[in-house]
């Protein structure tokens, strides 16, 4: 089982970066009461600090106009698929961000944190490898929440595995078969850098985000970064 980035990506987006933690072994459930409370505080602190961003700046904040301008690049409406990150900020600004399960709110604290991308895939769901590429159109996808089938695009760029598609417009909406849960013990995580600011805080974001996971979940942590040069890793399993 492997990550792997396809050619027409880096076509496309030749100075993209993605960050990969795989985490094995944890516990997300929040039994683990001490574990659940620091990643919520986590969460909540990370939040306090996005609320001073007022919410009309935000499309042309740097950390995201990059991101709308790469939706623009494959044919998505930023307007109507926002990108994770400006959706998290919004959501926070809004005071509507609400915990989800310690390996989720650790995720979205660093996401906060670092303003960048981040979204993450239950391993046990994963079938087979897990691909950033162009979407054909016909590829099935079922968005976080359940609900009908909603394809993507031809040429939008997902993540997909063999099953079918796990994440939309490359980090704008979750699928729900892989989703995380208080049940997943084996995840992988996906934090997603574009110049000019992003790549400069990537490794340090990748860092924390392991340290997080390793200290308060327990298990063990691996991390790469994908680049043109370097397209691929393995998942383990």
């Amino acid at each position: 089982m492997r990550i792997r980035v396809e050619p027409p990506v880096w076509e496309l987006f030749p100075e993209l970066r993605i960050g990969v933690v795989v985490a094995r072994g944890i516990d997300n459930t929040a039994a683990v009461e001490a574990a659940a409370d620091r990643a919520r505080e986590d969460l909540e602190r990370a939040v306090a600090a996005a609320v001073a961003l007022p919410i009309e700046d935000i499309p042309n904040h740097p950390a995201i106009a990059p991101w709308r301008a790469a939706y623009r690049a494959f044919g998505a409406k930023p307007n109507d698929h926002r990108p994770s990150l400006e959706g998290l900020l919004r959501a926070a600004r809004r005071g509507s961000l609400a915990s989800i399960n310690p390996l989720v709110d650790l995720y979205n604290a660093v996401s906060l944190a670092w303003l960048l991308p981040c979204g993450g895939e239950d391993l046990a769901a994963v079938a087979g490898d897990l691909v950033l590429t162009r979407a054909a159109g016909d590829e099935p996808f079922v968005p976080l929440g359940g609900g009908a089938d909603l394809p993507p695009k031809p040429g939008e760029v997902v993540y997909r595995d063999d099953l079918g598609v796990v994440c939309r417009c490359l980090n704008w909406r979750e699928a729900e078969r892989t989703k995380l849960t208080a049940a997943t013990r084996d995840a992988v995580l996906v934090l997603e850098a574009l110049p000019p600011e992003g790549t400069a805080r990537l490794e340090s974001a990748l860092g924390d985000l392991a340290a997080r996971i390793a200290q308060l979940l327990g298990g063990s942590t691996t991390v790469a970064v994908l680049g043109r040069d370097h397209p691929e890793a393995p998942l383990g399993g």
